[in-house]
């Protein structure tokens, strides 16, 4: 097995650029947002095997699942049954791992089980708001709070999700100044860290840090985002980069590149996890996680679900 900090063998060589972050926190969303997206049901004994290797390889955190209604995310019915198989398994570092919740009923069940850690998730415009929470912009924030307050109270750390920040595929191009005032709105209500998701894709470098400054303008300091990209256009590890020259620390990423957006049909998944490991191993920017073992990983969870992966980096090591 190789060392962590250099990748597969002693590839890539290793160029450290000083104006950029020594150690970053990669978000491993595999796991929920990657399996959400699946065609074929997954059983629940492999979902916890492949947080459980997760974490084995040092991902840290790696977001669980999500309770939400089953009609709506079928693919994660088994949210309660997954936690607490992973109670059985890993004991209270179970209840460390992070979950997305909703809404209240979520959060009661989240509450039920002891966990930790919590993310909602908001959109950026109205027509994302309206088709996915039911909610106008404005009214999205009010839905928000009830289960924002119970979960301070509660001493829970809660992420905010804000999708459609940089393209809405209904409303086409979104204002930064739009995305800038709902971000605010969400840490207001309390987020701990806001992440800034390319839901769809089509983000390039320059719109990055364009978003980043203009948050900074706004005195939200890099350390409370984080930022999560798609993969549609090829333009993920790009705009990661785009990000760290920014002194952004934080980056959503999928083992595999799992996922997917159902409003692009282009679209092949997340950043995948390997291919971030192997960019950041090339910078020398620290990150403490094993790439054979993610890499390892993606290929056994590549058999389950009866197709190559789609991370570049898994294809290049495991060919």
């Amino acid at each position: 097995m190789s060392d962590p900090s250099t990748g597969s063998g002693h590839l890539p060589a290793v160029v450290r650029h000083d104006d950029l972050p020594s150690r970053i926190t990669i978000y491993e969303v595999g796991a929920r947002d990657g399996l959400q997206n699946e065609k074929t049901a997954i059983d629940t004994g492999v979902k916890a095997d492949l947080i459980t290797r997760l974490l084995d390889a040092g991902l840290s955190p790696v977001e669980a699942t999500s309770f939400v209604h089953p009609k709506w995310v079928p693919q994660l019915a088994d949210a309660k049954q997954l936690m607490e198989e992973l109670v059985d398994r890993i004991g209270d570092r179970a209840r460390e791992l992070p979950v997305l919740v909703p809404n209240e009923k979520g959060l009661d069940r989240a509450l039920e089980l002891g966990l930790r850690h919590v993310a909602i998730f908001g959109s950026a415009t109205e027509t994302f708001a309206n088709k996915n929470l039911n909610q106008t912009f404005d009214g999205q924030w009010a839905m928000f709070e009830p289960t924002m307050n119970r979960a301070k109270d509660a001493n829970m750390t809660v992420r905010g999700y804000l999708s459609m920040c940089f393209g809405d595929p209904w409303e086409g191009q979104v204002e930064i100044a739009k995305v800038v005032e709902a971000g605010k709105r969400l840490l207001d209500l309390g987020a701990d860290e806001l992440s800034l998701g390319d839901t769809i894709g089509v983000a390039t470098a320059g719109h990055v840090k364009a978003l980043v400054k203009a948050f900074e303008h706004e005195g939200v300091p890099t350390e409370r985002l984080a930022l999560h990209f798609h993969d549609t256009y090829g333009q993920a590890l790009a705009n990661t980069l785009a990000g760290l020259q920014c002194g952004v620390t934080t980056y959503d990423a999928s083992a595999g590149g799992l996922g997917g957006c159902p409003y692009a049909k282009s679209a092949t998944g997340n950043l995948a996890t390997e291919d971030l490991l192997w960019m950041l191993n090339g910078l020398g920017i620290e990150h403490g996680v094993d790439l054979d073992k993610v890499a390892d990983t993606s290929s056994w969870l590549a058999g389950h679900l009866g197709r190559p992966s789609p991370s570049a980096v898994v294809r290049a090591l495991r060919s």
